[in-house]
């Protein structure tokens, strides 16, 4: 194992740990403040990577594409909060899962009716097509830099605007005390609206940035989405720096796990999951604020 080797595989998995935090950070924001236990999170990954690849074919621009696909993607969060999940906020968590898994098959089924089962593929941007050496046999391509620097971009944002913004406050008070927050006068309602419609989008955005990478087929979701859960636990339910952290951890057990013991890969991030919750139940960051 040469130093070059370890290099790639790191950069692999802070991309990889990157693409996780973006759906997980959108979970952990519906469940910590909306109390929702969404299960159709992983289905805007699928519909953001699909919405890249059909976008994709109609500009031939893949950054096009995702600048139109965001808002399409902020409009279906909207529009699913109303009409869906609205309704669930003073239900049982039962009615929660059982909801949300119907949108999971609503979705899938919207999936097949505009793009079929057929498996597809997004190329890379031209313009980020190159590679960079890393040795004089090895190098990295342009593009897997350019997915960890608009994810850093987005945590930046997120960070400001969850610390340094009204919104933020408010996004964190209620995740404290949502009565509180409702008795001063805020509209909850309207506030879910916001955080729901941002969530989705967050993995819509993660989608559409995996796509020339993975990829893009039926029921991707939920994959995504049984491992976002997971980043969720070991980080902490309503924390975004544990979301963060949860993800990187993942990143790189799931990616030297698959290079250097791909026998015991499979497991290997529920026994990460399982050590944490055995050393702190409630997560690396659970109970901080976000």
């Amino acid at each position: 194992m040469d130093l070059s080797f370890l290099l790639i595989q790191s950069l692999n998995s802070i991309q990889y740990g990157f693409l996780l935090f973006l759906v997980a950070s959108g979970l952990t924001l519906i469940f910590g403040i909306m109390g929702i236990i969404n299960l159709a999170h992983g289905s805007f990954y699928m519909i953001g990577a699909y919405l890249a690849y059909w976008l994709n074919l109609k500009t031939g621009n893949l950054l096009l594409a995702i600048a139109i696909g965001l808002p399409l993607t902020i409009g279906l969060g909207l529009v699913v909060e109303r009409l869906a999940i609205g309704f669930l906020y003073s239900r049982d968590h039962l009615y929660q899962v059982l909801l949300t898994y119907g949108l999971i098959l609503i979705l899938n089924e919207m999936q097949r009716i505009l793009w079929g089962n057929d498996v597809h593929g997004v190329p890379v941007p031209d313009v980020l097509a190159a590679s960079v050496p890393l040795t004089q046999t090895q190098s990295y391509p342009v593009y897997r830099f350019f997915i960890s620097a608009a994810c850093i971009a987005v945590a930046a944002a997120m960070y400001l605007v969850i610390h340094k913004t009204r919104l933020g406050m408010t996004i964190r008070a209620g995740a404290v005390n949502r009565e509180m927050v409702q008795i001063l006068g805020i509209d909850v309602g309207r506030l879910f609206a916001i955080v729901f419609s941002l969530g989705a989008a967050l993995a819509a955005f993660s989608g559409m940035l995996s796509a020339p990478v993975n990829s893009v087929y039926p029921g991707m979701g939920e994959q995504i989405l049984i491992i976002s859960f997971v980043v969720v636990v070991i980080g902490g339910i309503g924390s975004i720096l544990g979301a963060f952290v949860g993800a990187m951890l993942i990143g790189f057990v799931d990616t030297f796990g698959k290079v250097l013991v791909p026998e015991i890969a499979g497991i290997a991030v529920y026994a990460l999951m399982a050590v944490v919750l055995l050393w702190r139940p409630q997560g690396l960051f659970g109970g901080r604020p976000a």
